[in-house]
């Protein structure tokens, strides 16, 4: 591998990370701030009903609260009022409980922290699982392309709030072996971890499978292959060549797994910080959600700096501060087995859209209420006597366009940062540590619940696995001999532009753009399971899987088919980046 380095002095760029992690930090305060005012509602009103839940208080008693909390100073005095107390330890006491608030968010942050190890291990675990055989048919030299790509796929595909109902359903209340509510001891957070770590880890693991192959094809494994080294050591050494690459994709599965973990929290009964940062937003209680938001801000930084930490522990010290050529595909054939999956998810779908499109999703039927799947309603009924099978249908092409469209703003977003270094240093890796769900309350105040307030939060910070894909490739691309032998050519930085890096980062980020797309789905879900997207009647997949999470276990038809659809949207993005994978020419050095 010929190693070049990136430039002399990496302090300029290390300083601007720093300037965009601090600037992108006290934007996202500062909005926090501005929460009670940008909601066009009276603070004062809304935290009168969270105290005492009185609808029609009178304008003393407003205006009590208004003196009381100092509302009549605008949000800028408050936001100055917080920010000088945290030196000394004082976050303020909350609007509504009238408690000190940095208690009750340390208390939710160890919650947090501990349920994020859990967690964490699982995902580790899972992603082992998924990538293990493909490690070790590398290491062996008989390598297929992405083999675990499809159960990665499947494991990824049902939402974290379904997966949390079920084993709660199955595993806590029928069979009794775990606690099903409540933080009480070590038992509490097996069913939690697993519900946050399997989709997290079938990511993670999914990534590193098709990473493989790319490592075991490069020049430096043919060498050892022909030295006689061991296929356990080539194994390891190809494992860190690929976990270089897959590791800043961790950084959004951490913040995932702790802010944005909120109805996973709520539907265990787990006093987290994502549980406790909605009930603040939602009642406007704004020191709690203030000193909540910086909390996640600094576990993000601080995520993003272990994982590049470990990032450069694994390539070690001849690469620190230096490139690695970029990861390419190997022209590997695909199992006949993969293409009649996915051939058989796309008329499964194709199927159920076109049969429920047939169908009318607004036609309630008291006396049909939650009927099991039939030749009438072959996907049963919901709580009303809706057919099923008509709202998944009329849903699914509200839910994909959607998704797509989200899923395109954030990609060419996070390209053109991904590619300008300068702008987004510092910016991605701040931005990637607000979850979804608190950009889906910032965009709710203002805009109100709605599928489009959704995909605008879901668009805020959606944009950063691009960006870091986007800029890790570039600083790949730089490095390899064919750059060098343009430059010396004479190559300028247009040609550089069109002929090098684009094709060079493009393809992958479309690929994983296509990959992330059942997630942007499942994020979108989270937002409705939360009362932040869209709303009833809409015949949406998050609204259905949502509207019907409370009949889990007395009706579990209800939520079979629009998980089954997000399983199959899964499978055939996956077989789509396989496919283009296949097709990626390998640039020529």
């Amino acid at each position: 591998m010929s190693i070049t380095p990136v430039s002399a002095d990496a302090r300029p760029a290390q300083w601007r990370a720093g300037l965009g992690r601090l600037a992108a930090g006290a934007v996202l305060l500062t909005a926090v701030a501005l929460l009670p005012w940008l909601s066009g509602n009276d603070p004062a009103l809304t935290v009168l009903r969270a105290r005492s839940g009185d609808q029609d208080p009178t304008p003393a008693q407003l205006a009590a609260v208004r003196h009381q909390l100092g509302l009549d100073q605008g949000p800028f005095i408050h936001f100055a009022q917080w920010l000088e107390g945290l030196p000394q330890g004082d976050a303020g006491t909350s609007w509504v409980s009238g408690e000190a608030v940095l208690p009750q968010v340390t208390g939710a942050f160890a919650v947090s922290f501990t349920l994020m190890l859990g967690a964490l291990v699982v995902t580790v675990a899972v992603a082992a699982l998924i990538s293990a055989r493909t490690l070790h048919l590398g290491s062996r030299r008989r390598l297929h392309l992405a083999r675990g790509a499809t159960g990665a796929a499947v494991l990824a595909a049902p939402p974290k709030f379904l997966l949390a109902s079920l084993l709660a359903t199955v595993c806590g209340v029928w069979l009794g072996w775990f606690p099903s509510s409540g933080w009480e001891g070590p038992a509490s957070m097996v069913l939690p971890s697993l519900a946050l770590g399997v989709p997290s880890g079938a990511m993670i693991g999914g990534l590193l499978d098709q990473a493989l192959p790319a490592a075991f094809q490069e020049p430096w494994t043919r060498t050892w292959y022909a030295c006689g080294f061991a296929p356990r050591r080539i194994a390891r050494y190809a494992l860190r060549r690929a976990l270089a690459g897959v590791l800043p994709q961790l950084l959004p599965t951490v913040v995932a797994l702790v802010g944005g973990a909120v109805a996973v929290e709520k539907i265990f009964n787990i006093p987290g910080l994502g549980r406790l940062a909605l009930d603040a937003a939602m009642a406007q209680d704004l020191p709690p959600l203030q000193t909540a938001t910086l909390v996640l801000v600094l576990l993000g930084i601080t995520a993003g700096l272990l994982i590049q930490a470990l990032r450069r522990a694994l390539l070690g010290p001849a690469l620190r501060d230096r490139a690695l050529p970029a990861l390419h595909a190997p022209a590997i054939p695909r199992p006949r087995s993969s293409r009649w999956v996915a051939a058989a998810s796309a008329a499964a779908l194709l199927t159920l859209v076109v049969a429920g499109l047939l169908r009318d999703p607004l036609h309630v039927d008291t006396a049909a209420r939650l009927l099991p799947p039939s030749a009438a309603h072959p996907l049963g009924t919901d709580a009303l006597g809706r057919d099923l099978l008509a709202r998944l249908g009329h849903g699914a092409l509200r839910t994909v366009g959607v998704a797509l469209a989200v899923t395109a703003v954030c990609t060419v977003t996070g390209l053109s940062l991904g590619m300008a270094a300068q702008v987004g240093a510092g910016l991605t890796e701040a931005v990637s540590t607000l979850p979804a769900v608190l950009a889906g309350l910032l965009t709710t105040a203002v805009t109100g619940p709605s599928v489009w307030g959704a995909a605008f939060a879901v668009c805020l910070v959606g944009w950063t696995p691009y960006a870091a894909q986007a800029a890790a490739l570039l600083e790949q691309e730089r490095a390899c001999g064919h750059m060098l032998a343009s430059l010396s050519f004479g190559a300028g930085r247009g040609y550089l532009f069109r002929r090098h890096l684009l094709p060079a980062v493009l393809p992958a980020v479309l690929r994983n753009a296509l990959l992330r797309l059942p997630t942007t789905v499942l994020v979108l879900a989270s937002l409705g399971f939360l009362g932040l997207g869209d709303q009833p009647p809409t015949a949406e997949w998050g609204r259905l899987l949502s509207e019907n999470q409370p009949y889990v276990e007395l009706a579990p038809w209800t939520v079979l088919g629009p998980a089954c659809a997000l399983v199959l949207l899964s499978v055939l993005a996956v077989s789509g980046t396989a496919s283009s994978a296949l097709r990626t020419p390998r640039p020529r050095a």
